[in-house]
């Protein structure tokens, strides 16, 4: 434990550093200068400071002022004064004073005041080290929960992608997308973060729908597009029964993601503001990359076409917010677009 003795007289600095050094494990440094005490403590740490009140360059309240910081950051500090005034005392302890001495010093007094606030700063330091730990366990507790939810959703992705053509790099770019919205909404980083992980699930329901439907090259008959739709349900039954976070949020952007703001969508015919912020927000990005990509059953469209129907929907099919910023981020939107090129890709430039 480090001890800073200040001083400005001579033999109370030695006097109190030969009572120190009967302390185990007590390493001092004395000053008889206020000022280069205040230097040496603002660059090196300490774990007791013993200050007397009275000084001519700075006083023992003018040390603590400009010592600064927090008080749960500074040392405990034992004022030192000849003062029997008990309001000096008391602007003592009001102003950064853990502990006070009356001069002349007593020996037996001294040790004991300075040995229990030794004592009390190792027990302070093992507290804060043992939260140090527990965060850190916590952190890589945490660390370890997500990662186990990243690989579920990248596992059940890719058990998607053996069966539904429109997969691959296209969940990747939607994703991209969505998160991209989120960011320019001003969700928080850790929000970005969790729709980025999420958005992949928004079609898991697929895997339900039968292969005559989900791989036709034309164009869905009535009873066959009814069955389509029920992808948004099954995917949504089959996440909403976790407890991780992650896949929860994945549920409900399932279940929401084809809802339109007008109201005219499936499967709860959700409108505005009823329909979750992330069904809102996947909703354009997942239908701005279907429009310019190639499917079975179309070719891809330009992106001036894409970005004329976002428009034109905004309000209708569209929350405006969310098709506005998507297009306001149109360079990064370029960007994840070429970043996440499907494979011998024939999507319009």
């Amino acid at each position: 434990m480090k001890v800073v003795i200040v001083d400005d007289t001579h033999i109370n600095l030695v006097l109190m550093s030969r009572l120190m050094d009967k302390l185990p494990d007590v390493e001092t440094v004395a000053f008889q200068s206020a000022r280069e005490a205040l230097a040496w403590c603002r660059a090196n740490p300490c774990d007791l400071l013993v200050l007397d009140y009275m000084m001519p360059d700075l006083n023992g309240l003018d040390f603590i002022a400009a010592l600064g910081g927090e008080a749960r950051e500074r040392p405990p500090v034992l004022m030192v004064t000849a003062s029997q005034d008990v309001e000096v005392r008391h602007r003592a302890l009001e102003n950064g004073a853990n502990d006070f001495l009356i001069k002349p010093i007593d020996k037996v007094e001294f040790l004991a005041r300075t040995r229990n606030m030794l004592e009390l700063r190792r027990a302070t330091l093992a507290l804060q080290s043992r939260a140090s730990t527990l965060a850190s366990e916590v952190g890589k507790a945490t660390a370890e929960l997500r990662a186990r939810e990243q690989e579920t959703i990248l596992l059940l992705c890719r058990a998607s992608e053996y069966r539904d053509p429109e997969t691959g790099a296209h969940i990747q770019r939607m994703a991209h997308y969505s998160c991209l919205i989120a960011a320019e909404l001003g969700l928080s980083n850790e929000e970005q973060a969790c729709i980025l992980n999420a958005a992949p699930m928004h079609d898991i329901g697929k895997v339900g729908t039968p292969d005559h439907i989900l791989l036709k090259p034309g164009r869905l008959t009535p009873d066959e597009m009814d069955i389509m739709r029920q992808h948004a349900a099954i995917g949504y039954n089959i996440l909403k029964a976790s407890e991780a976070g992650m896949l929860q949020l994945a549920a409900v952007i399932a279940h929401t993601h084809h809802e339109r703001f007008d109201g005219q969508g499936y499967p709860k015919g959700l409108q505005g503001e009823a329909i979750p912020l992330v069904g809102r927000i996947v909703a354009v990005a997942d239908v701005f990359d279907a429009l310019t990509s190639v499917r079975p059953y179309k070719n891809a469209w330009t992106l001036d076409a894409a970005r004329a129907y976002l428009m034109d929907n905004s309000g209708s099919h569209f929350d405006p917010q969310c098709v506005d910023a998507l297009l306001r981020r149109w360079p990064a939107v370029l960007e994840i677009r070429e970043r996440f090129r499907d494979c011998a890709r024939q999507d319009a430039a």
